[in-house]
């Protein structure tokens, strides 16, 4: 129920993005979701995409510096409090979010947000115990 992510560090200069796109685009990898955090001197890239091991290689021969992270997938109506209800029932069991981001299904209908939690295997067994859907990592990446 996990999903792998990579998440690519690069410099905060006109470019950066610009090429490590090119690169993923020529290595015929799609870009699933995405996130761009930044500070004064650097950004990092959260991505997930269909060949997470890929885009990994590819990445690092071209001089990014890569990680690995583990996140969690869960879908949600897309409607006013679907966020707010995974937080309760995430709270109530004091579980941690480290950070996360979200899209919109191509239906509309769902939205899925992805976890940074602090203890991903507890998370999933409280949105699970919860009756929340937990997107594996192999559907999601063919989304």
């Amino acid at each position: 129920m996990k999903v792998e992510q990579i998440s690519v560090f690069l410099e905060n200069k006109p470019g950066s993005l610009e090429h490590a796109t090119r690169i993923l685009k020529e290595a015929n990898i799609n870009i699933r979701t995405l996130t761009v955090a930044e500070t004064a001197d650097f950004g990092i890239l959260r991505l997930i995409v269909n060949d997470v091991e890929k885009a990994n290689k590819v990445l690092k021969e071209k001089g990014f510096r890569v990680n690995k992270t583990i996140v969690v997938a869960v879908e949600v109506p897309d409607r006013p409090g679907g966020l707010h209800s995974i937080m309760e029932a995430l709270s109530q069991e004091s579980i941690n979010v480290e950070y996360l981001y979200a899209f919109v299904e191509k239906s509309g209908e769902n939205a899925v947000i992805i976890f940074r939690f602090d203890n991903p295997e507890k998370a999933i067994e409280v949105l699970q115990k919860n009756k929340f859907t937990v997107i594996p990592g192999a559907k999601l990446y063919d989304f």
